[in-house]
């Protein structure tokens, strides 16, 4: 089943720099992060309760561009190549990777097998999850993710602790929607239906889990929008960085 937007894939030049400057503009704390070693990849994590924000480059193209299983860092990557930076896909966390990949490729979908990958932490700890890839982009519909619920990041501890994590400005900070710009929504609501099975409603609007997915129509160089609610009281933001615009409002 799925459970919500699980992270955003964000390609970056420096995930550590990138860090800093979000943290200063958009009062968000990059706590996680690591690298991906044998992909050739690594990562900066702002943790939004149990959704997050990977800031993600390339150390070895060569790695990357090898790499058979690891589509999130060619994704990455072709931002990278393209000279800019910004949203190159994301995830939906689901609690059964391998069945709902299995009853969406007897549906006709062209998602992969499932794949399990890992990422060890500066401190030495291990996290490791399993995707299924549907073909990847910044306009393409997301993959699909399960974590293995252990250790220090995805264990009942460390998931507990993240409920509660102040940001430095917006507090316990959520988020509540991701908007898409595309060329054509009804198009692209059809190939999320052929990809993942979201069927979206009129308006192209549709919830997962609590969090809300929106198409609209919009031009190449269009930034997506991540919509953020923080604590009460907590400054209201509007800016555009790394090819997103941020919009964060207090509870209404």
């Amino acid at each position: 089943m799925l459970l919500g937007i699980d992270h955003l894939v964000i390609a970056v030049r420096d995930p550590d720099a990138a860090a800093v400057d979000l943290e200063r503009d958009a009062g968000l704390a990059f706590t996680g992060g690591g690298r991906h070693e044998a992909m050739g990849t690594f990562n900066r994590l702002a943790f939004l309760g149990e959704t997050y924000l990977e800031l993600i480059g390339v150390f070895g193209p060569v790695l990357v561009a090898s790499s058979t299983t690891f589509a999130v860092g060619r994704a990455a990557m072709a931002v990278l190549d393209a000279g800019r930076e910004g949203l190159a896909t994301y995830a939906l966390a689901t609690d059964d990777v391998s069945g709902d990949a299995a009853r969406l490729r007897a549906g006709g979908s062209a998602i992969g097998e499932p794949v399990a990958g890992s990422r060890t932490r500066p401190d030495g700890g291990v996290v490791r999850w399993v995707t299924a890839f549907p073909p990847l982009g910044p306009d393409l519909p997301p993959f699909l993710i399960e974590h293995e619920h252990t250790g220090a990041e995805w264990g009942d501890e460390a998931r507990a602790a993240r409920q509660d994590f102040r940001h430095p400005e917006g507090g316990r900070v959520r988020m509540t929607a991701l908007e898409l710009p595309v060329a054509n929504p009804g198009v692209t609501a059809d190939a999320y239906g052929r990809a993942i099975g979201i069927s979206f409603s009129e308006g192209f609007r549709v919830a997962v889990g609590a969090q809300a997915l929106v198409l609209r129509a919009g031009t190449p160089g269009d930034p997506p929008v991540v919509r953020l609610a923080g604590d009460a009281g907590t400054p209201e933001l509007d800016i555009v960085r790394l090819g997103i615009r941020w919009v964060r409002t207090p509870p209404g």
